[in-house]
Parts: structure tokens; C-alpha cells; sequence
């Protein structure tokens, strides 16, 4: 029993969850609205874009590698998606729109995965690339432009509703979205894969010495190829409930994403090198920056300051990334 409490102590997360309390609680005194049931509400609907893509980034990250084409893979996944079912006049269920959408992120995802596992190139160069690639595509090939009128599915999907949430001072009321079950259900996957499959360990063993994971039997190639496109699928995903929320596709609404995912990975203690690492932290630190980036106007603090918190909040995520390994090398050192 005395573990337990001494192994939560040492845990970043709870460091993590002090700060998001703290946080709520100074937000909670300024304007007295943070715990009114629909800003909280309002803090999971804007939670469940990044969440999702933070999955995806979390599995890449503890993989020793940086991924920042998810943003552009998602808007072209869902872009192409979008066109082909609109041009089609496609009026039927949400099964197509998200298998179609998975596919093509499967498929994107494997140029990732390819490129990573044959080549001894850094991932966030060849992401890079890949990126530029997407983007590309999506605005030259395909000729991007916004789509108003999404398939009446989708439309549907993005209204659906577990409940509403009303301020009794207010009244004003905030939707819980349907979408919500979604993040709660990648995640738990997620959790399954890298709790209690081969797969998910050897995810964790890559990132800490991908020369012991291949000396321990894990297929280092094949790992890395099926873990982009995993992420391919799980990007996709992410920007299709985007989509639906908005009622409408616009081509660049998802560029720019990729910092914030990681930062909020990063501070939810996953090492920037690789190797270590929990879903929980890193849904904490997505919680985090979310607060951050919606309760500002609350407090009174001018919208233009959110890129500074942003900022702020990379600096000292990557810095406690290197803390963390600079004593673990230290602790290595010392053992030697």
C-alpha cells in the first residue's frame, strides 16, 4: 500500500494533474464560469480533435520518432473523402464516409511507414516531406477548395448530441458531442494494443534501442511500417469528425495542429527521445493546453496570447523531456 502512493508521487502525470487543478481552480476565481456545466462541456468538445490526434502522435513519439505530416494526411484523407462522396451525391449511412477515409489514411500512412522502416533517415525529415507532399496534392492535384455541403451523414454525425449542458446563471447551453464516445474509444484501443499486445511493447522497445529491439526478435521494418499506417488510420479519423462538426470541408482548417499535439504529448511525459511514456499523460497534457487555449477568455486575457501560451508550453514540455533524459543517463552512468 505505502507503493502505491510513493509510485504516484514520482509519476509526471500527477505533477501534470496538480498544475491542470491549480489551473482550474485560478480560471475558477477570475471569472467564476470554469466549472458551469457547459464550459466544462464545451473543454471535452474541444478536446476530441487533438485527443484523437494525440494518440497517434503518443504511439510515434514513444516509437523514437516525430511525426508532422498527421495534420496534412488527415485534411487530405478527408478532403478526397468529402469530393468523392459528394460528387457521387451519396445520401447513405456514416459507414462509407469512415471506412473510405481510413482507407485513404491507411494508404498514406504506409508512404510514412515505408520511407521510415527502409531508410536510416531522421522521421520528422521524412515526415516533413511527406507532408509538403500531402499538401501539395490536396491543392494542386485535387484542386482544393471548401466543400459547404458534406454528405448528409457526416452532417449527422457532427450534430449528434449525448446531451446538453446548461449554465443556470446564464443559460446558455453547450452540446456534448456524439464524436466524444469516438476519443473514448480510440483511446481505450490504443491502451489494449500498447498495454497487452506484442505489437505495443515492441513499439516501446523501438524507441528505446531499436538495436536490442531487433536483437530481441521484434521485426523492426515491419513494426515500423504498420505503426504509420496505423497512425495514417487514426489521423484520418481525427479529420473526419473535424469535418462533421463543421458541417462543411475546408481544405486548411486542420494545417498547423502538429505543435500543439506534440507539445501536449511532450508534457504529458513522454520523452521526446523515445522509449517512454503513457496514454494518460498525454490526454492530460492535451487537457492542459485545451484549457489553456479556451478558458483565456474567460480570465479577461486577449486571444492574440494564446500563440505565447502555446509557445511557453513547448518550452517547458521539451524541457522537462530533456530533464527527464539527462537523468536517465545519469542513473545509466552510475549503474556502469
Amino acid at each position: 500500500m505505502r507503493a502505491l502512493p510513493q509510485k504516484l508521487v514520482r509519476s509526471n502525470e500527477f505533477y501534470l494533474f496538480l498544475v491542470i487543478v491549480v489551473l482550474a481552480i485560478v480560471i475558477q476565481a477570475r471569472s467564476g464560469q470554469f466549472f458551469t456545466a457547459n464550459n466544462l462541456v464545451d473543454i471535452a468538445n474541444a478536446m476530441v480533435v487533438p485527443g484523437i490526434f494525440a494518440v497517434g502522435a503518443f504511439m510515434v513519439l514513444v516509437s523514437g520518432g516525430i511525426d508532422v505530416s498527421f495534420p496534412a494526411l488527415a485534411s487530405l484523407a478527408v478532403y478526397a473523402t468529402t469530393r468523392i462522396l459528394v460528387d457521387a451525391g451519396y445520401e447513405g449511412d456514416l459507414w462509407l464516409p469512415f471506412l473510405i477515409v481510413m482507407a485513404i489514411g491507411a494508404v498514406l500512412g504506409s508512404l510514412n511507414g515505408w520511407f521510415a522502416s527502409r531508410f536510416a533517415v531522421p522521421v520528422l525529415i521524412i515526415t516533413l516531406g511527406t507532408a509538403s507532399v500531402f499538401s501539395g496534392i490536396m491543392q494542386g492535384a485535387l484542386g482544393s477548395v471548401q466543400i459547404p455541403n458534406i454528405p448528409p451523414a457526416m452532417s449527422e454525425f457532427g450534430r449528434a448530441t449525448l446531451f446538453v449542458a446548461t449554465n443556470p446563471d446564464s443559460g446558455l447551453t453547450s452540446n456534448m458531442p456524439m464524436s466524444f464516445l469516438l476519443l473514448v474509444g480510440v483511446v481505450l484501443a490504443a491502451f489494449v494494443m500498447l498495454r497487452y499486445t506484442t505489437f505495443g511493447r515492441g513499439i516501446y522497445a523501438l524507441g528505446g534501442d531499436e538495436s536490442a529491439a531487433s536483437r530481441a526478435g521484434f521485426n523492426v521494418r515491419r513494426m515500423k511500417f504498420w505503426l504509420y499506417v496505423i497512425v495514417g488510420v487514426i489521423a484520418s479519423i481525427a479529420g473526419l469528425v473535424r469535418t462533421s462538426m463543421m458541417d462543411q470541408m475546408h481544405p486548411t482548417n486542420l494545417l498547423g495542429m502538429e505543435l500543439m499535439v506534440i507539445a501536449a504529448v511532450v508534457l504529458g511525459g513522454t520523452a521526446i527521445t523515445g522509449g517512454t511514456g503513457t496514454l494518460t499523460g498525454a490526454m492530460l497534457g492535451t487537457l492542459l493546453i485545451v484549457i489553456v487555449q479556451n478558458s483565456m477568455i474567460l480570465v479577461g486575457v486577449p486571444t492574440f496570447w494564446q500563440g505565447f501560451a502555446l509557445g511557453v508550453l513547448i518550452i517547458v514540455g521539451t524541457g522537462i523531456s530533456a530533464v527527464q533524459l539527462t537523468r536517465a543517463r545519469k542513473r545509466k552512468t552510475a549503474l556502469i
